[in-house]
C-alpha cells in the first residue's frame, strides 16, 4: 500500500497517521464541517470533506468514505476505533470495492460483535465463562426462573452492545421485571437490538484485557494484559499495563485463553479479549473488541511494538516477525483519558473553547491528542480530548510521573477529567493495587471532592490577593527612555 485513508477523526486519526507516515506511506484524512481545521486534517497529505458535523451525515456514511478512498486512490482504509471500526457491513463494502480493510474479516466482526454469538463461538475452546444463559430472552417469567437457578445478584446485558448501555444489576426477584424492561429499552435505543441475556453478577471484579495479534498465516500471539478496572458508568478512564495483581501463571493462562478466543473466529489483525477477574483470581470471558483499543499505548510501551504498524503489516499479508517466546514485559505504563467532562458534576460533558491548552512533555511522557489551543470541543462526538500516557521502570515511577504530567497539563475553557486522574493516582487504594471496577463508587465521593475543590480555590485566591498587595506596596519607579525623535510640523 502506498496510500491509506484513515476513516476517523481527532486523536486516533492523528495517531494512526503518524505511524503511516513513519512507514513511508501517504495519508488521506476525512473530516466533517466541524473538523475542517482539526490537526488530523492539517497533518494528512490529502483531505476530503464528508459532510455536515453530525456523524450520521459524515463519518458514519459508508458510501462517502468509500468514495473518498476511490477519489484519492487510497489502497487501504484504517478505521481507528468507534464509528465504522466494528461494522461488518463496512468491512465487506471496503473489500468489495477492491480496497484493503486494515482490520479483521467481516465474519469475526459479526461474531464477536454480538455477545451471545461470541459465547457460542468460544464454547468449544475451553474458555471460562460467567455462569448464565447463552440465548436471548424477553419473557419475564423465564427470566425469573433462570435468575433463581443462577442465584442473585444477576446481571442483565444487551447482546449487541457495550459501554454499559443495556446493562442492569438485579439484586432480587421483585426488581427483575422493571430492570429487564429498562435494559431492553436502552439496548433498543442504543443498538437497534433489544436482545438481552442473563448471567451471574461478579460482585467485585477487576477488568483485565489481553491484547492479541494474528496474521493471515495462522500465527497468533498475545501481548500480555491491561488493567482497566477504574471506570465511570462502565467506561474506562484509567488503564495500565501490566496488571499489578496477576501472577505469571494467571497471566499465561489468560493469554492462552485469549489466543483460543481469537482462533475461534479465525481472527486476523489486532484485537482485544476482555475478562473479568474475581477475588479468587478466577477469570471469565467477557467479550472481544475487534479493533484497536483506546488504551493500546500502554501495551506499546511495555512491549516496544507499534500496534498500528503491526496492523498495517498484517493487512499487507506479512507474517508476524516474532513468536510468543520473543515477547517480554519491560517496565510499566499508565494511561489517563482526558475527557471534556466535569468530574464535579457527575462526569457530565463540558463543551467550550480551549482558551488554554498546553501539554506536558518529557522523557516517559506521551500525549495522543487531536486538539490545539483555541479550538472548540464540539458537541457532536465523543468528549475525549486526549490520552496522557506515562512510562517508568516500575509502577511507582509511572504513577509519580503521571501526577507530575497532570500538574503540567494546562487546560482552560472546559472542565476535564485530569483532576480525577490525579485523584486516582494519589489514592491509597490505587497505589496499593487494592481496587476493582467499583473504585469510583467506593472512593470518589462527589460532595467531598466539591468541598476539597472549593477549599483549594479559596487558598489560591488568598495567595493571589497577598501577592497583589505585596506588589502594590512596592515603590514603582518609571523607566527613563531616551529618544532622538522629535515631533515636526510640515
Amino acid at each position: 500500500m502506498k496510500k491509506i485513508l484513515v476513516a476517523n477523526r481527532g486523536e486516533i486519526a492523528l495517531r494512526v497517521m503518524k505511524t503511516i507516515r513513519k512507514m513511508g506511506i501517504k495519508t488521506v484524512a476525512v473530516y466533517s464541517e466541524a473538523d475542517r481545521n482539526s490537526p488530523h486534517v492539517k497533518f494528512a497529505d490529502e483531505a476530503v470533506l464528508l459532510g455536515k458535523a453530525p456523524s450520521s451525515e459524515s463519518y458514519l456514511v459508508m458510501d462517502k468514505v468509500i468514495a473518498a478512498a476511490k477519489q484519492t486512490g487510497a489502497e487501504g482504509i484504517h478505521p481507528g476505533y468507534g464509528f465504522l471500526s466494528e461494522n461488518a457491513v463496512f468491512a465487506e463494502l471496503v473489500a468489495t470495492n477492491g480496497i484493503t480493510f486494515i482490520g479483521p474479516l467481516p465474519h469475526a466482526i459479526r461474531v464477536m460483535g454480538n455477545k451471545l454469538a461470541a459465547k457460542e463461538a468460544v464454547k468449544a475452546y475451553d474458555i471460562p465463562m460467567v455462569p448464565g444463559i447463552d440465548t436471548a430472552i424477553t419473557d419475564k417469567d423465564v427470566a425469573k426462573r433462570i435468575a433463581t437457578e443462577i442465584g442473585f445478584p444477576i446481571l442483565i446485558k444487551a447482546a449487541a452492545g457495550g459501554g454499559g448501555k443495556g446493562m442492569r444489576v438485579v439484586d432480587n426477584l421483585d426488581e427483575l421485571p422493571e430492570q429487564m424492561d429498562r435494559a431492553i429499552g436502552e439496548a433498543t435505543a442504543a443498538f437497534g437490538d433489544g436482545s438481552v441475556f442473563i448471567e451471574k453478577y461478579v460482585g467485585s471484579p477487576r477488568h483485565i484485557e489481553i491484547q492479541i495479534l494474528a496474521d493471515t498465516h495462522g500465527n497468533t500471539v498475545h501481548l500480555f494484559e491491561r488493567e482497566c478496572s477504574v471506570q465511570r458508568r462502565h467506561q474506562k478512564v484509567v488503564e495500565e499495563a501490566p496488571s499489578c495483581v496477576l501472577t505469571p501463571e494467571t497471566r499465561s493462562a489468560m493469554g492462552a485463553a485469549a489466543v483460543r478466543v481469537a482462533k475461534a473466529c479465525d481472527y486476523v489483525g489486532a484485537g482485544t479479549v476482555e475478562f473479568l477477574l474475581n477475588e479468587d483470581n478466577n477469570f471469565y470471558f467477557l467479550e472481544m473488541n475487534t479493533r484497536l483499543q483506546v488504551e493500546h499505548p500502554v501495551t506499546e510501551f511495555i512491549t516496544g511494538l507499534d500496534l498500528v504498524e503491526q496492523q498495517i503489516k498484517i493487512a499487507r499479508g506479512e507474517t508476524l516477525a516474532f513468536t510468543q517466546a520473543d515477547l517480554t514485559i519491560t517496565g510499566h505504563a499508565l494511561e489517563v483519558r482526558v475527557y471534556a467532562e466535569d468530574p464535579l458534576d457527575d462526569f457530565m460533558p463540558s463543551i467550550g473553547t480551549l482558551s488554554t491548552y498546553k501539554i506536558p512533555k518529557g522523557e516517559g511522557i506521551r500525549v495522543d491528542d487531536g486538539f490545539e489551543e483555541g479550538m472548540v470541543v464540539p458537541m457532536f462526538y465523543d468528549p475525549m480530548i486526549a490520552k496522557l500516557i506515562t512510562y517508568g521502570e516500575t509502577r511507582e515511577e509511572a504513577i509519580r510521573l503521571m501526577i507530575a504530567a497532570i500538574n503540567n497539563y494546562k487546560v482552560e475553557g472546559v472542565a476535564t477529567t485530569l483532576s480525577f486522574g490525579k485523584f486516582v493516582c494519589e489514592h491509597e487504594a490505587f497505589t496499593s493495587g487494592s481496587f476493582d471496577t467499583h473504585f469510583v463508587k467506593n472512593h470518589y465521593n462527589l460532595e467531598e471532592r466539591k468541598a476539597t475543590s472549593a477549599a483549594e480555590e479559596a487558598i489560591a485566591a488568598l495567595v493571589g490577593l497577598q501577592l497583589y498587595l505585596n506588589q502594590k506596596n512596592l515603590l514603582k519607579v518609571p523607566e527613563v527612555v531616551s529618544t532622538t525623535w522629535k515631533n515636526k510640523r510640515s
